[in-house]
């Protein structure tokens, strides 16, 4: 018996609902807001590389793409399908954090949770796009404030200085359950990644904490890593164990989802694309996940449109500006002519329809474009 399947069963819950309360409206997912935390980094992002560079070796490229990074991703992929995105990241106050802060300002992306500083240097990603893989080199200082600890103060305010969103979005770190646990009743859906575990511990601190979120959605090394586990679908179905929804991310192979309400994993293939870089492709398949979860939809359905918003952001160099917006996806749309992929999309028409096609997309370039303000 195969044990996947693409369709969830008739009348089953919305795996990833909010606990204890029915999924939301589609008509709400495009007025609905996002709390992110995290941190921002200021990204270059080197693609169309003849060859990995050698020790002692110079190797020259065509493309550089300049981009605010990190958490930066998913919130400018928030924003551009139209969704509230709130970013509480720290900024510094050097040319690079202001470059990253008039950039998100630009994107529409809601800063008054963000705090500034004048002793800290904006964190560096270098990325080196080698056909689809990158390698990464990153300068980062300790922050002023971690993720958790932003979420801490935003629980310690009152009045008009509480964050209150309709979901969260966090980077666990298997440090937050403190915080977790005070903040179930301020965000209506939790929504959690984890980043690559440096000193390859994989901490099962970390895999307790998911208890108290909604949705988590690594990536497949990092969660087969934390469940010990050899494919992306055991890694699914372990975690599941602990998450009402577990989304593991597999880059040109899909997605795999499991957990409350699907009595089997559902699996959903990758779009084919010719992928110019995959800098932050997994956070753009978050946001499109997020807009999914809100709008109610069936976890297939999710899946694909985070497959399909992931897949448009690969066409780009960098991350965050590499995100696509609904008039890109209109694009995509008039371009289909594969039966299959027109029945697997088949919702798409109607949802162009209701969402404003905004100004054309900036793209991640080889200069530090300013936008005023």
């Amino acid at each position: 018996m195969n044990p996947v399947s693409s369709t969830p069963v008739v009348g089953a819950p919305v795996a990833g609902a909010p606990v204890g309360g029915a999924p939301v409206g589609g008509d709400r997912a495009k007025t609905s807001s996002v709390q992110v935390f995290g941190t921002v980094f200021f990204d270059l992002v080197f693609s169309d590389l003849p060859l990995p560079p050698r020790p002692g070796t110079e190797v020259r490229t065509g493309r550089l793409g300049l981009s605010p990074g990190g958490s930066a991703n998913i919130a400018v992929a928030l924003a551009r399908l139209g969704l509230d995105a709130r970013l509480s990241a720290p900024f510094a106050a050097d040319a690079f954090g202001r470059f990253l802060w008039s950039s998100l300002q630009h994107e529409g992306v809601d800063l008054s949770s963000s705090p500034k500083s004048s002793t800290w240097t904006t964190p560096v990603t270098v990325s080196l796009a080698y056909r689809r893989e990158r390698s990464l080199v990153t300068y980062e200082e300790v922050a002023p404030e971690s993720p958790a600890q932003l979420l801490a103060q935003s629980l310690d305010g009152d009045g008009a200085s509480q964050l209150v969103a309709d979901a969260c979005y966090l980077p666990l770190a298997g440090t937050e359950r403190a915080w977790l646990e005070k903040a179930r009743d301020r965000f209506r859906v939790f929504f959690a990644d984890v980043g690559w575990d440096e000193a390859e511990r994989w901490d099962t601190d970390l895999v307790e904490e998911l208890s108290l979120v909604d949705v988590f959605l690594p990536n497949a090394a990092e969660a087969m890593a934390y469940s010990r586990t050899g494919t992306p679908l055991e890694a699914a179905k372990a975690l599941a164990r602990h998450v009402p929804l577990a989304v593991v991310k597999c880059g040109g192979d899909g997605a795999v989802a499991a957990g409350r309400g699907l009595p089997e994993p559902v699996v959903v293939a990758a779009l084919p694309v010719d992928a110019v870089d995959t800098t932050g492709a997994g956070d753009v398949f978050d946001a499109a996940f997020i807009y999914g979860t809100l709008a109610g939809w069936p976890v297939h359905q999710r899946l694909r449109f985070a497959n399909l918003c992931a897949g448009e952001s690969v066409r780009y160099p960098g991350g965050s500006l590499s995100a696509p917006c609904w008039r890109d996806l209109s694009a995509w749309w008039r371009h289909q002519e594969d039966p299959g992929t027109k029945e697997a999309f088949a919702f798409l028409p109607e949802l162009l329809e209701t969402c404003v096609a905004s100004r054309m997309c900036q793209r991640p370039c080889a200069s530090l474009p300013w936008h005023a303000g």
